[in-house]
């Protein structure tokens, strides 16, 4: 009886805590300093599935996802293409073997996208917005 109590209390806890980090709105950001100031949801759709690289005014851009599974980034492909992460990850391991498309590049951690995202004027990378720093720029928001 104790045991189901305690594994009870863990789920719930558990559960608690991703809910919350479900509320949290996702934006997508850039260097402060680059030129862009919006981008289309079509146009993310095209950067982080390897269509184009290129940001839409043709300056290069560099996507950054995060490594591992978090609810980040299930939230982010979850909002921006409908996917699971198991679908996304299918979808990459077809196009990794056709050569067609290159992939975004990783950090292991939120701190490391904003750290990378904030030296690297062609970064594109997700963040959850309570994490905006002022060397960022939110580009695209997900509407709730």
């Amino acid at each position: 009886m104790l045991k189901r109590a305690l594994f009870l209390l863990i789920l719930a806890i558990f559960g608690q805590a991703h809910s919350q980090s479900n509320e949290e709105n996702i934006v997508v950001v850039v260097n402060q300093s680059n030129l862009i100031s919006t981008i289309s949801k079509e146009q993310l759709v095209d950067l982080f599935m390897g269509k184009y690289v290129a940001f839409p005014d043709g300056s290069f851009a560099v996507p950054v996802d995060l490594e591992e599974p978090t609810s980040l980034k299930e939230g982010f492909y979850g909002s921006l293409v409908g996917l699971s992460l198991a679908r996304v990850n299918a979808y990459w391991s077809r196009i990794r073997f056709t050569g067609r498309a290159r992939q975004p590049q990783t950090q292991n951690s939120e701190a490391g996208i904003i750290t990378f995202v904030e030296s690297e004027p062609q970064a594109i990378s997700y963040i959850y917005e309570s994490s905006l720093t002022p060397k960022l720029k939110v580009v695209y928001r997900f509407s709730e």
